[in-house]
């Protein structure tokens, strides 16, 4: 009887140690399988987002065309504007020159009233 109860003990001594082992394998698959998953998902992610960024530098690039014409017919109107303001500031400059050099060199004493 002791030889059978340690043949019995035995017996469920090795499938515990079998059913660790499968266990820990199972563990060890888990682990390998969220890691996949993990990286899978990394390069799901960054290949939508090269998507979109494609999607937003091609949108950006259609309407910046015409951003940039707009931009260049503002500088061209803001252009011409100072150019016509420094024309008419040239053709007054003498007689504005001409009025302060008068108003600084003919004094003009006026007495103080009294208030």
């Amino acid at each position: 009887m002791s030889a059978q109860n340690s043949q019995g003990i035995q017996t469920l001594l090795d499938a515990e140690r079998d059913a660790s082992k499968i266990v820990q394998k199972a563990r060890e698959y888990r682990t390998k399988r969220v890691r996949e998953a993990r990286d899978e998902a990394k390069k799901e992610i960054e290949a939508y987002r090269q998507q979109k960024e494609d999607e937003f530098k091609k949108f950006e690039s259609e309407h910046a065309a015409g951003n940039k014409t707009a931009e260049d017919e503002a500088n061209k109107e803001a252009d011409a504007k100072i150019a016509e303001i420094k024309g008419d500031g040239k053709k007054g400059q003498d007689k504005v020159v001409a009025e302060l050099l008068k108003a600084v060199f003919e004094i003009k004493p006026v007495p103080p009233t009294a208030a």
